[in-house]
């Protein structure tokens, strides 16, 4: 593992750091066996057969309980006044929310507390307790980070199963919003969406070798960016690569925005986000592979592309562009 610095972190935080890559190990591949579909949640299957609608207005998703396999849109309306984002988990076939919530929620949630009370050992023995089922956890996309009050919109190809969606962005004390009740038990059905596959206006490629590459877009307009996941990898901070599309006004420094996309400083991926920067979506992340899309309005100004990851300037993982008038 790298040796790296974290602003503002705890003392002694090294020894809650050897422990974590048990508990956050992604392993980004795609399973083979289709899952058996549990009982739960009652189903409700999206009526166009296509779009999935969702909207948080505090701490909570409303959405669709069902939907179909294959192509589907999900069009994500954050009208709420803290950042979000979705994060689509896909555990081992037995886990159910019963499971999720009574054996992972509450050692992440007495963790991360017991970590900004400067709590070190107790947070180390809080994280020891998390399931040693979560290791084999994989991530078949999502939404990107969006800002307050903006609406992003991402197109996904989701297998038949039972998946449980969520967001870990944190609240201003620390607390993991997944903790707070943000997250959402999704059945996709047998059932085959009749959305095709989009056709992208310009091309994007992520890999941990080469970081974000392709061409953007230089006018105003909108369009659809498709986002291929070369490669995945577990950075520094236990996560993998993932596209977030973020505004910046005038006279911002990037490297703030850096340091706030990586959840392990204290003042990361926290409520709010820091001043002069507006995320509007993108595709979270994805196993090899993969490719996901999403559609942005882009007005002029300058703009990035950028990973939840420490330091992503130094792998290429921060790509800025502007949008001319």
């Amino acid at each position: 593992m790298k040796t790296f610095q974290i602003q503002k972190r705890i003392p002694s935080i090294f020894c809650i750091l050897l422990l974590l890559p048990l508990i956050f190990m992604l392993t980004h591949s795609c399973k083979t066996e289709k899952k058996e579909i549990p009982a739960e949640p009652e189903k409700e299957v999206v009526k166009n057969n296509y779009e999935v609608d969702i909207t948080t207005e505090n701490m909570e998703f409303f959405a669709p309980d069902t939907i179909p396999s294959g192509w589907t849109t999900w069009t994500y309306h954050n009208k709420s006044t803290q950042p979000h984002f979705i994060l689509i988990d896909d555990y081992i076939d037995t886990i159910t929310m019963k499971e999720f919530k009574e054996q992972l929620l509450p050692p992440f949630g007495e963790g991360i507390s017991k970590m900004y009370e400067g709590k070190n050992e107790e947070a180390f023995a809080a994280f020891d307790k998390i399931p040693e089922w979560y290791a084999s956890t994989t991530w078949p996309g999502g939404v990107g980070l969006i800002s307050p009050g903006k609406t992003a919109v991402t197109t996904l190809f989701l297998d038949p199963g039972f998946y449980i969606f969520e967001c870990y962005v944190k609240m201003s004390n620390g607390m993991f919003h997944t903790n707070m009740g943000m997250y959402k038990a999704l059945i996709v059905s047998e059932e085959k969406s009749t959305l095709s596959e989009p056709t992208a206006d310009y091309e994007i490629s992520i890999s941990s070798e080469a970081g974000i590459t392709g061409t953007l877009p230089d006018k105003p307009g909108t369009y659809v960016l498709s986002v291929s996941y070369i490669d995945q990898k577990k950075y520094d901070n236990f996560q993998g690569h993932d596209v977030n599309l973020v505004k910046i006004a005038e006279d911002t420094e990037l490297a703030v925005l850096e340091n706030w996309m990586n959840w392990l400083n204290l003042d990361g991926l926290i409520d709010p986000v820091p001043e002069g920067f507006t995320f509007l979506g993108g595709v979270n992340d994805m196993p090899a592979g993969h490719k996901g899309y999403f559609k942005v309005t882009l007005d002029p100004g300058k703009y990035a592309l950028i990973s939840e990851v420490p330091k992503p300037s130094e792998m290429n993982l921060l790509k800025t562009f502007e949008i001319s008038e």
